[in-house]
């Protein structure tokens, strides 16, 4: 991950193939799927500790793919915003079937 990335669009493409296992994707898939219960929860419930457990869901099933099926490092780790936007696109690619489950 030594290339720098200008743009969003740049680094898009490095970061699907960060996640060229299907295992990795379908575990950010549900990561991201919890994440938006417990914010739900945050919501509905007033109570912030809903989004303390987003945070580490979120994480915890993307960072598990990564280790254990992708075997490399997560983005997240040296393009942090980028990273973060990419979860949601490719959350929103893979749920119009753009990008395979």
């Amino acid at each position: 991950m030594s290339q720098r990335f200008a743009t969003f669009r740049e680094f898009y493409p490095f970061y699907l193939a960060e996640h060229s296992n299907r295992t990795c994707r379908r575990l950010h898939f549900v990561g991201s799927c919890v994440v938006l219960g417990f914010v739900a929860a945050a919501i509905v419930s007033l109570n912030a500790w809903w989004m303390l457990a987003a945070l580490f869901s979120g994480y915890g099933f993307a960072w598990v793919g990564h280790f254990f099926f992708e075997h490399n490092r997560p983005a997240t780790f040296k393009y942090p915003f980028y990273s973060f936007a990419g979860d949601w696109v490719m959350f929103k690619d893979m749920l119009t079937g753009k990008i395979p489950l």
